[in-house]
């Protein structure tokens, strides 16, 4: 049987995101928008639309919509700003990202992702997004700006210092945290001061972020 690519996008929206609490409605138009699709690896296509955390290369996943609806409507990104995503995986991200008016540049450690990516949201049309291959932790990755939103979609034991850094007063952090198999979504929001506002999102279980956990930490 023909999935029905347009009755399932309407079933992940209204029986999944929407009773997870997701009721931005600009969040709910872009994950109407982007094809979730054409950003899942072809033998998962048909799952696309799941309540499941899809398998990419290199041992990351696309998360699930309702992860991805919560995340994006705590980022509340808005038409001009900078955002930067770690960990571009498949690219959905960053485009619904983009979509929501923001000028992304996103990065991954993995040329292999880097590189699909880029090509992918280049077909697709999503030219406010750069897409470069570079690890967020080495110390010779320098952003040379600070940014409204970082998003990191990989997890970590604690949020490293250096992210922190990277945030421009007002602006907001999306990571995951902690250990598995309970790890911590979290909203950070950094006020004029420098002070942050830890928002708790929902649990989840993702990959690592690379490197991540023996750096020095950042305690709220």
């Amino acid at each position: 049987m023909a999935l029905d690519i347009e009755q399932a996008r309407f079933n992940m929206i209204e029986q999944q995101v929407r009773t997870w609490d997701v009721l931005d409605e600009r969040v709910l138009d872009v994950l109407k928008t982007v094809p979730r699709e054409d950003f899942a690896p072809s033998r998962y296509r048909r799952m696309a639309f799941a309540d499941l955390r899809l398998p990419l290369a290199m041992g990351q996943v696309m998360m699930k919509p309702v992860e991805e609806g919560r995340m994006l409507q705590a980022l509340d990104v808005g038409s001009g700003q900078d955002v930067l995503e770690i960990g571009t995986g498949s690219g959905f991200t960053a485009a619904c990202l983009s979509v929501l008016g923001g000028r992304v540049l996103t990065i991954d450690l993995y040329p292999e992702l880097a590189e699909s990516a880029a090509a992918r949201l280049d077909r697709l049309g999503y030219s406010a997004v750069e897409v470069r291959q570079a690890d967020a932790l080495d110390a010779e990755f320098r952003p040379g700006r600070l940014f409204d939103r970082v998003v990191v979609t990989a997890s970590m034991a604690e949020i490293p210092a250096v992210m922190l850094d990277w945030v421009a007063p007002g602006g907001r952090l999306f990571a995951v945290r902690g250990h598995s198999p309970a790890m911590e979504a979290v909203c950070l929001e950094r006020d004029a001061g420098g002070q942050w506002r830890a928002d708790s999102l929902f649990e989840t279980d993702l990959p690592r972020l690379v490197g991540a956990e023996d750096l020095p930490v950042f305690d709220f």
